[in-house]
Parts: structure tokens; sequence; C-alpha cells
């Protein structure tokens, strides 16, 4: 299971920004074909991501049973950075221009509602990962049939776009990241990332914001701008002090039952997983 602390959105229509992105630091890059490119230079976008990564050789990452494995495009020795195209919605060419990249760099498909779209994905660029973004009441109500997809390795949503349509303040917000987490879980896929923080300069309210995302259960965030990634992956970051606890309740539990750690608390077998988890993140 891939997990992705920090991710970094470029504009694919900025071929002069390609390499700062991918020497930025951030764990994942997404090429960008949507969102970000004005829609008379998405023909330019898409030959330029394309002429750039066509070349590139790509790594697979980790495997999920029979999914696709999340692409990782080497770079110095001893490094990858996992690669992602974000294509237009409903948008054929942009898809089989992804099908002529190496297998492993991963489409992000925007706006899906259905089952059916991510099939017609995989008909046109097949044999990659697909991460499902969800922008609309109908996608999130359809996360977890779109977790079970065997193409689908994540699930990330589109806030902006979701908030757009169904109005209302964070509360709104946390149950769809409620209801996104727990439809990726339950279908075994890693915990979703969180969407952008569009406010580049207001690095305080993006780690209140970030820290409002790990204390729900989502593990990393995207980023719009490269300033934002040291924020994000201090949030993401385990502490000395949840590395320390992971570790002694491994070795409280060795024995196995019910055990009491020197601060008093009790930990039992159901505690392993956590401190499991922990020991696993990234540092």
């Amino acid at each position: 299971m891939d997990l992705y602390r920090t991710g970094l959105y470029v504009p694919g229509d900025r071929p002069d920004r390609f390499g700062s992105a991918e020497s930025s630091g951030a764990d994942l890059v997404v090429f960008d074909l949507e969102d970000a490119v004005a829609p008379d230079r998405k023909a330019l976008a898409r030959d330029a991501v394309v002429d750039h990564l066509g070349g590139r050789k790509t790594n697979a990452g980790g495997v999920h049973g029979s999914r696709p494995a999340a692409g990782a495009l080497r770079g110095d020795p001893g490094t990858s950075i996992a690669i992602q195209v974000r294509v237009n919605p409903h948008d054929d060419a942009d898809l089989r221009a992804v099908a002529e990249l190496p297998r492993h760099v991963g489409i992000r498909l925007p706006k899906v509602e259905s089952v059916a779209e991510l099939d017609r994905a995989v008909a046109l660029a097949p044999g990659r990962p697909v991460i499902a973004l969800l922008e609309s009441a109908r996608g999130v109500v359809n996360a977890a049939a779109l977790a079970e997809h065997p193409a689908v390795t994540a699930l990330a949503l589109g806030e902006s776009d979701l908030r757009s349509e169904v109005g209302g303040e964070q509360p709104v917000l946390d149950h769809a990241r409620l209801t996104v987490l727990f439809a990726a879980r339950a279908a075994g896929l890693p915990a979703p990332m969180g969407s952008v923080y569009p406010a580049i300069r207001d690095h305080e309210g993006l780690r209140a914001d970030t820290l409002r995302l790990a204390t729900l259960g989502l593990y990393g965030r995207m980023a719009v701008h490269p300033t934002q990634l040291s924020v994000i992956g201090e949030v993401f970051a385990p502490s000395v002090a949840d590395v320390a606890w992971a570790e002694e309740v491994l070795a409280a539990l060795a024995t196995g039952g019910v055990a009491t750690l020197a601060s008093g608390e009790m930990v039992d077998p159901a505690m392993r997983v956590r401190a499991e988890r922990i020991l696993h993140l990234p540092r």
C-alpha cells in the first residue's frame, strides 16, 4: 500500500516548471491537464506532458492485491517520486495520451461518479493505477462502490467543486472526508490524501487545516505551491512521542494479552495495528 505524505500539482502547460516540481521534495507530482490549464491551452499541455514523461523510465511501487502498482519516477540514485497525470473529465484524447506513457504513470481521474466512468477510463488507458477524484454529492455517495473497482488504487476529494455543489460549512466537508476515508479503508485502499489548500501564503491556516485532516484520519495532502510542502510534511510526520509510544506498545505486547505501559496506559492486542502503522510511516 503506497502512502504519500506530500503531493504537488504542476500545470501541464508549464514545462519550465516540470523539473523544479520533480526536485521539490514532494512524494507525488501530478501533471495537471485540467483545472490549472486554460481551455485554449489543453492540447498544448497534453503534448508537453507526453513529451516530458514519454521518455522516462518508471518503476513500480507497492501492489495491493491485483490492482496496478502506483508509478514511481526514478531520479537520482536512491530517490523516487510517484507520478500521476490529472486528465480532463470525459476526455478521451487525454486518456489515449496517457496510454502512451509508461504503464505505471497513474491517472488522476476527476469528477468520478460511477463505475461506468472508471470502466471507460480503463478501456482507453488500460493497465495503470487510477486515482478516483470525488467532487460531487453523487461521487461521495457512491464512494464505496468506486473504491472497490479493481483499477482504483486511491480515492481523493475535490473539495472546491464539492463545496460549490453542496454548500455548507466545515461539517459538510468533514462528513465527506470521513465518508471517503471509510470507503477507502473498507476496500483495502490507503487513507485518502487531503485536497489542496488554495491560500498559498497562509501557512498558519494551512497548518491548522492540515492538522484537522490528520485528526480525521486522512494521510498526506496535495499542494499547489512548493512552499506548502514543508508544512504538510511536518504535520504528517510521526512525532518522537508517537514513535516511542508505538515501540513501547509492541514491546509490551510481545508476550500477548493485556499490558500496562510505563505511563500507566493499559494496552491490548487491538492497539498493535495502530502501533505498527506509526512505525511504518516515512519519517
